[in-house]
């Protein structure tokens, strides 16, 4: 697990806008195309985590359609996973505006081998 510290402010903002819906997320792609060394791994590492965070979200979108028809535990359960998600995605947005390149408990890892060098 990584947490070195961004010193850059642009960093941690295309950090932040990197999870900010799937626009924000191109415009953090297209923002970081333009830079080389730190700061481009740094907008890099969050492009990955969030591309993780999405593919992750649609797999579980697709699951709940017919989980949530299953009577009284199918739409709680459904719900739980989506909480989850959101939880990821706060403590991503968290480590992006403090700066660090902090992956994210259990799906992190995972995220960034799969991902390798993708938007180096």
């Amino acid at each position: 697990m990584e947490t070195q510290p961004s010193t850059d402010n642009f960093d941690k903002t295309m950090g932040i806008v990197a999870y900010m819906t799937l626009v924000g997320w191109v415009v953090a792609l297209v923002q970081s195309n333009d830079k080389k060394g730190p700061e481009k791994e740094f907008t890099a590492f969050h492009l990955r985590q969030m591309l993780g965070l999405m593919i992750i979200a649609f797999c579980i979108w697709i699951v709940q359609i017919p989980l949530s028809l299953i009577p009284l535990i199918g739409f709680p359960f459904a719900m739980l996973l989506s909480l989850g998600i959101f939880v990821f995605w706060i403590l991503a947005v968290m480590g992006a505006a403090n700066g660090q390149r902090k992956e994210l408990p259990y799906i992190g890892q995972p995220i960034q081998s799969l991902l390798g060098k993708l938007f180096e």
